[in-house]
Formats: structure tokens, C-alpha cells, sequence
């Protein structure tokens, strides 16, 4: 009995594991194949934020030149890339992430698989985007 117990337990841990986004993940580009930063995503309230950590490759500029809000001119290394995110069953979706290279934003959804976050950016309907995986940092 103490066996099984101990089984449904470890197992729920890893459903309840599984679901979460939050900790540190490094970023893969989904064309170069290369890691660019470390994101650490965090939840306010009820929504997760993302910020960049670590640059792993230093950007041609260090302040994002091109972004269209409140982030324009400030530092990429430390800026909060995602926003708003909302738990909806085992995706996050709802929020949006903003490429400091182009300064643009885009609608984002997030799915965990394993140590792996498959991260899609898309404008409009989910169809017509890109999908970049991000690899958990211990």
C-alpha cells in the first residue's frame, strides 16, 4: 500500500511539474539552431512574465532600438520580453513576446514537454507563425 501511495504521489508531482513554465530556459533560435539567452518566466497574480536573464550572444545593439513601446531604448539584458500569459489547461496562452531584435510583438502560447517549452509567436491566428523550442536550465 505504502508502494503504491508513494507512486500516485510521485506522479502527481510530475503532472503538477509538467504544467509549469516558470524557472530559467535557454533560448533556441529556431533558424541558427544557436542558444541566444537565458529567460527566467515568472508569475505576477495570475499571469506569467518572462525577462531575459543572460545574453549568450551579444547583440549588434544593447538597447532594443526598434521596440514600439515602452520598451524602446531600454536594455535587452533584462527586459521583460513576455507578458500576460494565462494557464489554460497544459498551455499558456493569451500573452504576448516581443522580439528585441525586431522590436516587434506578437501574440504567444506556450506548451511544455519535458524540459522542453515549444514557444509559438504568431500575428493573427496561430497558423502563421513561428515556433521556437527552449531548453530548461538546472
Amino acid at each position: 500500500m505504502k508502494k503504491l501511495l508513494l507512486t500516485f504521489a510521485l506522479s502527481l508531482f510530475g503532472v503538477m511539474t509538467f504544467a509549469q513554465i516558470e524557472g530559467k530556459w535557454k533560448t533556441i533560435d529556431d533558424e541558427t539552431k544557436q542558444a541566444k539567452s537565458i529567460v527566467e518566466i515568472y508569475k505576477k497574480g495570475d499571469q506569467y512574465y518572462g525577462k531575459i536573464s543572460q545574453l549568450l550572444v551579444k547583440p549588434a545593439n544593447p538597447n532594443c532600438t526598434e521596440c514600439k513601446d515602452d520598451r524602446k531604448n531600454r536594455p535587452i539584458l533584462g527586459m521583460e520580453i513576455i507578458r500576460g500569459l494565462k494557464k489554460d489547461g497544459s498551455e499558456f496562452t493569451d500573452g504576448t513576446i516581443t522580439d528585441p531584435k525586431t522590436g516587434k510583438t506578437y501574440k504567444c502560447t506556450i506548451k511544455r514537454e519535458g524540459d522542453k517549452l515549444n514557444v509559438r509567436g504568431y500575428l493573427g491566428i496561430s497558423a502563421f507563425g513561428r515556433t521556437q523550442t527552449w531548453q530548461k536550465v538546472n
